[in-house]
C-alpha cells in the first residue's frame, strides 16, 4: 500500500495487524511510452479512430475512468464497424468471465475497461495500451500499461492528454523515473 494509505488506517483502526507479502515487482522496461496532447474530448474519441485506422496489433486494452465512459466508447466503436467488447465492475462475474475468455481466444481486438482489469489480466497477444483517461492514481499507471509488455515482450503505451492533464504526465516521468514520448507522426513504424 502506498504510504499516504499506510498513515490514514492508522487514524481509523486500533491494533490493526499487519499482514506483508511481497511488493509485486512490475517494470515499465521493454514498453515504449508516448503521448498525445489533445484539447477537447471529442478530439480523444477521433484520434482513437485515427490510430486504429493506421495501426494493426493483435490485441489493444482501452482504459477509460467511469463505466459510462466504457459503454458509450463501446457503442461509438461499434457503430464505426469495430469489433470491440467492453468489461466493467458492474457486471456480473459470470459476463466478466465471458467477456474475457472470448477476448483472450481473440474474439475480438479491443478491450474497453475501468481499472478493473488494471491488474491480473494476462493476455499475450496484447501488445498496445491507450489510456483513453490517465487513472486517478500513479500507482494504477504501471498496472494498466504493464498489460503490454508481459512476459518480457516488447509493448507500447499511448496516453490521451488534455491539457489540464499535461502536468500529471511530467508527475508519472518523475515517479517511476521513465520518459514518455509526445508521439511521433511515424507511428506505424513504431508499433507492430
Amino acid at each position: 500500500m502506498p504510504n499516504e494509505i499506510i498513515e490514514l488506517t492508522k487514524d481509523f483502526m486500533k491494533n490493526p495487524i499487519k499482514i506483508l507479502v511481497k511488493k509485486e515487482e512490475l517494470t515499465l522496461e521493454g514498453i515504449k511510452q508516448y503521448y498525445i496532447g489533445l484539447s477537447t474530448e471529442e478530439e480523444k474519441y477521433l484520434t482513437l479512430k485515427d490510430l486504429y485506422g493506421q495501426i494493426n496489433v493483435a490485441q489493444s486494452i482501452i482504459y477509460c475512468s467511469y463505466r459510462r465512459k466504457v459503454e458509450w466508447l463501446k457503442d461509438s466503436l461499434t457503430q464505426e464497424d469495430f469489433a470491440v467488447s467492453y468489461i466493467h465492475g458492474e457486471m456480473s462475474q459470470d459476463i466478466r468471465d465471458s467477456v474475457m475468455s472470448q477476448f483472450r481466444e481473440g474474439h475480438s481486438r479491443i478491450l474497453i475497461t475501468t481499472d478493473l482489469l488494471a491488474r491480473g489480466i494476462d493476455v499475450p497477444q496484447v501488445s498496445l495500451v491507450i489510456n483513453y483517461d490517465l487513472p486517478s492514481d500513479k500507482e494504477s499507471y504501471i498496472h494498466r500499461i504493464g498489460r503490454s509488455g508481459r512476459y518480457g515482450k516488447k509493448g507500447n503505451a499511448i496516453n490521451f492528454v488534455l491539457s489540464k492533464d499535461s502536468l500529471y504526465i511530467k508527475e508519472l516521468e518523475k515517479f517511476y523515473n521513465t520518459s514518455i514520448q509526445e508521439m511521433p507522426a511515424n507511428i506505424t513504424e513504431l508499433i507492430i
